[in-house]
């Protein structure tokens, strides 16, 4: 019995702490939203007023750190919500999800990135979680290839495919790729733990994982969305 009432008291406590730091996180993130969403408003204001073309570049320049600011907002508040409560699932436009994270990779001036239509799906899952996916999987993707090759994106029977053109991986390799801290090689930077996060957000949820790859052909990694689609749409 006394057992069972210190158990009882230190959970009552810890969820306790676990929800002030919820209380405490969520009005931190808050102000610092609110001075991030004054530059970006200002910044549209004076981009409106026709200034020069040097303010403009100028401008484009703080509206891109914003932006990064933002991501860097939207996922911190993400990680800490994940570690003390329940994330919480919502419906999402695949093709809407792909589209916004390739504009933004592509701003970072690398590989080209096509998407392939059709990608009328609609998956019900914690949405920010799958970005970090995606992410992950062109970060790859980009890193083991030259900035030059392609990378396309298409969907075939519920199944996303994402095709570089890279080193691919050895097949002796193909066992450990989901292991944490495995790089394919060493002559490029990284702690070797996207594909492990990748694979735990996959398991979390119920999404097939399959890498095919030929090595100095390049990597095509095939997420299985079937038990995540919320509605499929008719368009053919």
């Amino acid at each position: 019995m006394l057992g069972y009432l210190l158990i009882a008291y230190i959970v009552e406590r810890q969820k306790a702490l676990d929800d002030t730091l919820l209380h405490i996180t969520k009005e931190t993130l808050h102000e610092l939203n609110i001075p991030l969403a004054t530059i970006q408003a200002n910044s549209a204001m004076i981009a409106k007023s026709n200034p020069d073309a040097k303010t403009l570049k100028r401008l484009g320049r703080i509206n891109e750190a914003s932006k990064r600011l933002k991501r860097l907002y939207i996922e911190l508040s993400y990680s800490i919500k994940k570690e003390i409560a329940t994330v919480e699932k919502e419906p999402f436009e695949l093709k809407n999800l792909l589209r916004e994270r390739v504009e933004t990779l592509m701003e970072l001036g690398r590989n080209p990135i096509t998407l392939h239509e059709p990608l009328e799906l609609v998956l019900y899952l914690d949405k920010i979680g799958f970005e970090k996916v995606i992410d992950n999987i062109l970060h790859n993707a980009m890193k083991y290839s030259n900035k030059e090759s392609p990378i396309d994106i298409f969907l075939k029977n519920k199944r996303v495919h994402i095709v570089d053109r890279g080193i691919g991986i050895d097949e002796s390799q193909m066992v450990a790729i989901f292991e944490r801290y495995f790089q394919a090689t060493n002559t490029y930077e990284g702690k070797g733990i996207d594909l492990a996060l990748v694979k735990s957000y996959c398991d979390r949820y119920g999404i097939g994982i399959d890498i095919k790859s030929v090595k100095n052909l390049g990597t095509t990694v095939m997420l299985d969305l079937k038990a995540v689609c919320f509605v499929v749409s008719q368009k053919k």
